[in-house]
């Protein structure tokens, strides 16, 4: 299928490094801005009519200072070639100049966020040979820029920026060491006055990128963005700057986008509506059928899975099950509880507490260090609790300040959504697989607990027990929802009369045969795996452990007599539950057949493929479990297991066509 735009009318503009243009190249500039634009709005719109999400405005914002660039670079200007962007959900931009730049067929643009398409949500370099840069957590990029201006030292090393992702404070030690080193590093950034929570000149009164910048010792060349003529003169200006310079591109994010320029709404990706009264103005009629007939589209209902019933967001139940908790106290007691927003209120549950509480709420930009801290030391004062919120990727930056606000006894409640691979069309950058890094202190220290709940039921009992706890508390949650676990008799197992028990596993099934030890996104599917043994007549057990890093006995000795045990999860294979549970095991003298399965791939793309192609789906765990001979005895004959696994073989998820790369494949245990 071709795209529905027409690109051969894209010129690949030559300018040389001067102020000024003529009206000829000035139209074909703003030619090409439009076509560029055009492109952007269509394949986001495409994605989202799949279903697929993704992000418009950033990828649309920036689009005249990066064909700017382009055309000075191609004109001869001494720009490094390599393209920089720390902003990674701005990956439709990239996408589309690949495809007008001829380094990616434009039918490709077509399966933007698709699985196997090498279009993630966030740029990954081994996925498309057009991505120079992998890019998607906020602050990383600056730093780098600043080593390549040191390696290349006769050329400018353009980074194209945000006004979020300066929020960082990376992006402050990296202009400090550019302006020490008179680096020849141009910061070209997006002055939009829009992140996801909102406003940041509401939000965060006094962050001036103008001052903040200037004090740095950057020369700062302000410019309108959808002003050509005066953007060109500011990029020309600070090209020609000897030393680290900045334009600030100021606009309002989306100009000319109907019903969602200059709002939050527009950092996602574009409504339908909106798409189409865009489209429908500048006459793409091919864009507008398509996207019709995509609409039209009859989705495949979703597989039932046996055991499991309703689904529900655990990431928004924390935020729901804390507004809970805060409604039970008085107004003194809440006082002395703060929750700190890294921008991401709405995707890890805390908008319901800003709403019902706003004297409990702090959004603190995109700062997750600093913020983490100030959640820390408002802990840190008699009888107060301090709430942090972010991904489980983010974990992975404050492991310091994790360390520190632990030695200095602090209350501290942390919630880190979007665990795991399910869902995650932002893809590896984004995967939140070592969730076990924040249990870094040593045996004899204070205890560090880390929860992951199963459902919506168990995220809420989850927060009213550990709650009023003292010290560091982790709770981990999925960007995917979950279904309920249901009991035997089809009511949910964490409904009703269940409390919570720190530390205590809890059987989900009983069984003789072996045992699944699983939790999170990963317990329905194991606990479909078990109910179909089931009507089989083997008898696999489950167990469901929410408290990840504590041992209990009790169980782990019952399970330690049975024949097999393995453990399920979508963490890191390297660094989660697996390698801890069967030293576990054996430090106590149980010695069962023992494997282990997580995530062990790099994403690609997709949604609910991700899982699939980590080799965690329920079919998956379903083999590994049929793999051991002492089911034999069951009915299952050796010969009729390597006919299933050697079927499944060629159902496995490729590696990326776009890049004929090699998957790296993880060991696979000795279950």
């Amino acid at each position: 299928m071709a795209f529905p735009l027409d690109l051969s009318g894209f010129s690949r503009l030559k300018l040389p490094l001067e102020p000024e243009l003529d009206e000829a190249k000035l139209a074909q500039l703003e030619s090409d801005i439009t076509l560029l634009r055009d492109t952007i709005i269509t394949l986001t719109a495409i994605a989202r009519a799949r279903g697929l999400g993704g992000h418009t405005g950033g990828p649309y914002d920036i689009v005249p200072e990066v064909l700017i660039v382009d055309a000075l670079r191609d004109g001869g200007a001494a720009i490094h070639p390599e393209f920089f962007d720390e902003a990674g959900h701005r990956a439709a931009l990239q996408y589309a100049r690949g495809a007008l730049r001829g380094g990616l067929p434009p039918e490709q643009l077509l399966h933007y966020r698709e699985y196997d398409s090498g279009l993630a949500g966030h740029p990954e370099k081994e996925l498309l040979d057009c991505i120079d840069f992998s890019s998607g957590r906020l602050g990383h990029a600056a730093g780098h820029v600043n080593g390549v201006a040191l390696a290349c030292p006769e050329q400018a090393v353009v980074m194209f920026g945000s006004d979020g992702s300066q929020m960082e404070g990376n992006n402050a030690e990296a202009a400090r060491l550019a302006v020490a080193n008179g680096l020849n590093v141009k910061w070209i950034i997006d002055d939009n006055n829009v992140t996801i929570a909102g406003y940041p000149d509401r939000y965060l009164p006094g962050f001036d990128l103008e001052r903040t910048l200037g004090g740095h010792g950057f020369a700062v060349f302000p410019a309108d963005g959808e002003d050509a003529r005066a953007l060109l003169a500011a990029i020309v200006a600070a090209l020609q700057h000897d030393g680290p310079a900045a334009v600030l591109c100021r606009r309002a994010m989306g100009p000319g986008v109907p019903q969602l320029e200059g709002t939050p709404q527009l950092h996602d990706v574009i409504t339908l509506a909106a798409a189409r009264e865009y489209l429908a103005a500048r006459s793409h009629d091919a864009a507008l059928a398509l996207l019709d007939e995509i609409e039209g589209e009859t989705a495949a209902p979703p597989a039932k899975m046996l055991g499991s019933g309703a689904t529900g967001a655990c990431r928004k139940q924390f935020g729901t099950a804390l507004a809970g908790v805060l409604a039970e106290l008085s107004a003194d007691e809440r006082q002395r509880v703060r929750a700190f927003d890294s921008d991401l209120e709405g995707s890890v549950g805390l908008t319901v507490v800003r709403e019902q509480f706003p004297e409990c709420f702090t959004s603190g930009g995109v700062q997750e260090r600093g913020n983490l801290l100030a959640a820390a030391g408002f802990g840190s004062q008699p009888d107060c609790q301090g709430v942090f919120a972010t991904f489980s990727a983010f974990l992975e930056m404050v492991i310091s300040e994790i360390t520190m606000s632990r030695l200095n006894e602090c209350n501290l409640l942390c919630h880190f959504s979007h665990a795991g691979v399910d869902a995650m069309s932002d893809n590896t950058c984004h995967f939140g697989l070592n969730n076990f890094f924040a249990d870094n202190y040593v045996d004899e220290g204070t205890p560090t607990a880390l929860y992951f709940p199963a459902d919506v039921h168990q995220m809420d009992a989850v927060i009213r027990r550990v709650f009023p706890e003292p010290g560091l508390r982790f709770v981990f949650s999925n960007r995917s929802k979950l279904p309920e676990i249901l009991d035997t008799a089809g009511a949910p197992l964490h409904g009703g009369d269940y409390r919570f028990k720190p530390g205590r596993d809890e059987i989900v099934r009983e069984g003789n045969a072996g045992w699944i030890v699983s939790y999170g996104d990963m317990l329905h599917r194991c606990l479909h795996v078990v109910e179909t043994l089931r009507a089989e007549g083997i008898s696999v057990g489950l167990v469901n452990k929410p408290t990840l890093n504590v041992v209990d006995e009790k169980m782990l000795a019952k399970l330690g007599k049975v024949p097999f045990i393995l453990v399920v999860e979508s963490l890191n294979r390297r660094t989660g539950l697996g390698i801890r549970y069967g030293s576990w095991l054996l430090e106590r003298g149980f010695a069962p057949r023992y494997g282990h399965m997580g995530t062990t791939r790099p994403g690609n793309c997709g949604q609910a493929e991700q899982i699939a192609h980590q080799r965690l789906a329920s079919a998956d765990v379903e083999a590994r479990v049929r793999e051991r001979p002492e089911l034999c005895c069951h009915g299952t004959d050796a010969s009729g297991i390597r006919r299933r696994r050697n079927n499944r073989r060629g159902d496995r998820p490729r590696r990326c066509a776009a890049r004929n790369r090699a998957a790296a494949r993880g060991a696979r245990g000795a279950l």
